[in-house]
């Protein structure tokens, strides 16, 4: 504390508040105002959001859709909550009497940037907890399946893996394919399998295969090469088209979960300078009543 001395020599002490600046039951109140407006909106958006999915096909917006609807929607909801959040903060907090209008002004703001956090930080956990159990769900779903799909694995396949058993089947490959193909059916099925996931894997199936798969489907189906031929390029193709619009929809999904981060992180930026607005606006109106005490003179 600086102390200066007057020309009159008199000492002049600055004049320090008791009360400290900060004022916690205006920002609590602020933060569960706008942490129920922001749940109460969730949930409507849930709803509104679930008319667009559909299990039939032709019947469910488009994964991009659903991904940019539900980013703007997140951002109205940050923002009205924000907003609403802020301004009861400032209306409830009381009048800071001696403080200069520029501090008063800092405060709301402050106030308003506080409260918001709060209920930003509220509802982040509350929606990391939901989402915990959601995937807690799906692990053990997914769990599930592996064991089934391990099991029918082993049913099967071999306990190599399959590029060892790929090779090993290269290498074993009889010269005859036509008499290999027929000695044994589960091995020939096996074998088949086992080219197509190798060719899935590596991105395209070699030539001698493709030979190999056409003499196989020759000898189970009684069709001539040409159309064995040409039914293997069939399938090869219908592997192949399902391979690309798996890789569209992880990209759709890539795209839309970008575009939902960024928007999600603007409207943040944005519902912050809203809340800490609209707490100095409601901190003005508040200001603008005036209560004067009148004393009797002696």
């Amino acid at each position: 504390m600086s102390v200066s001395m007057t020309g009159s020599g008199e000492i002049a002490t600055p004049v320090e508040s008791s009360k400290s600046a900060m004022t916690w039951g205006p920002i609590f109140g602020g933060a569960a105002a706008a942490i129920g407006v922001t749940l109460i909106l969730l949930l409507l958006g849930s709803g509104v959001g679930l008319t667009m999915v559909s299990p039939w096909s032709g019947q469910s917006s488009s994964l991009g859709t659903v991904g940019v609807t539900a980013a703007i929607w997140l951002v109205v909801v940050q923002w009205l909550s924000s907003g609403l959040g802020g301004y009861i903060t400032g209306r409830l907090r009381t009048k800071w009497a001696a403080v200069h209008t520029d501090e008063v002004f800092f405060r709301d703001t402050a106030h308003g940037f506080i409260s918001w956090a709060l209920a930003t930080i509220f509802v982040a956990g509350f929606l990391a907890s939901s989402l915990t159990s959601l995937a807690g769900a799906g692990a053990q779903a997914v769990g599930s399946a592996a064991t089934a799909a391990g099991a029918a694995a082993a049913s099967t396949a071999s306990t190599a893996d399959l590029p060892t058993a790929y090779f090993t089947d290269a290498l074993l490959r009889p010269e005859q394919a036509r008499a290999g193909a027929t000695s044994d059916d589960t091995a020939a099925t096996a074998e088949v399998s086992r080219i197509l996931l190798n060719g899935a894997a590596a991105g395209q199936i070699p030539d001698d295969d493709k030979a190999y798969l056409a003499t196989i489907v020759t000898v189970r189906t009684g069709l001539s090469e040409a159309d064995a031929r040409t039914r293997v390029d069939t399938v090869l193709k219908r592997i192949e088209d399902a391979k690309v619009a798996a890789q569209k929809a992880a990209d759709e999904a890539r795209k839309a979960a970008s575009t939902t981060a960024l928007l999600g992180a603007l409207s943040l930026l944005i519902g912050a300078f809203i809340a800490a607005a609209a707490a100095a606006f409601g901190g003005s109106q508040r200001d603008e009543e005036e209560d004067l005490l009148v004393t009797p003179r002696i």
